[in-house]
């Protein structure tokens, strides 16, 4: 009796083992359940000239504030070690936002708009604007840190934009391309955020609707 008691106790302990083991992993597959973004999450209530001239009044603060101050926080991407904020708006398109950006808070580089979407990098910071496929007339805005970027971007998506040698120096990383385009032959790697189906990156990294590591998220923050 003692020996089967002891037998129960042992697979009772495996089965509750495994359980642990498969939420464990099931955490570490990412954007397997990603909330869709919906158009009540984008609007502000404030118009469009209004948001123009806020962005104007703070053309003092960094630019992540700027963003972070006017436009609608919607979700993140959890990355290697640092997390991107995402942001969305009806009021403008991608090159129009790409100007405004532009026009208040000079970047250090600007992409053209190509495939939808549109590239701006600042020091220590790349905001990439693109078209939601989800949602019409909606514009997605991934603030990013170069740390971010330099350890999950695609340099095959960045390249679009951007010269390879360009995106070395700006990441201050040697041959960063050459040895991440090798990498990512056999891991995955972030390809920019997809708000219809959340699955643009997988290898560790997850998307948090409604958690941000900035505090902020625009005036509908806190939906």
């Amino acid at each position: 009796m003692k020996k089967f008691t002891l037998i129960c106790s042992a697979l009772f302990f495996f089965i509750l083992l495994s359980g642990c083991s498969q939420n464990e992993f099931s955490n570490l597959s990412a954007f397997d359940e990603s909330s869709s973004v919906n158009l009540e999450d984008i609007q502000t209530g404030i118009t469009k000239e209004q948001t123009m001239e806020n962005i104007k009044n703070d053309r003092n603060q960094e630019i992540d504030t700027i963003i972070a101050n006017n436009f609608s926080y919607i979700d993140n991407v959890s990355g290697k070690e640092t997390v991107a904020n995402v942001y969305g708006t009806d009021l403008f398109g991608v090159e129009e936002l790409a100007d405004l950006l532009n026009e208040t808070k000079q970047p250090d580089e600007i992409s053209e708009y190509i495939d939808g979407q549109q590239i701006l990098i600042y020091q220590d910071l790349f905001i990439i604007l693109k078209d939601s496929e989800e949602l019409e007339n909606v514009t997605i805005i991934e603030v990013a840190s170069d740390q971010f970027v330099r350890n999950n971007y695609n340099p095959s998506f960045l390249q679009t934009y951007f010269a390879i040698r360009l995106l070395d120096d700006v990441l201050d990383v040697d041959d960063w391309g050459k040895n991440r385009r090798k990498y990512c032959q056999t891991n995955d790697c972030y390809g920019g955020y997809s708000s219809s189906t959340g699955k643009a990156y997988s290898g560790g990294s997850t998307t948090n609707r409604g958690m941000s590591s900035v505090r902020g998220g625009g005036p509908s923050s806190g939906k």
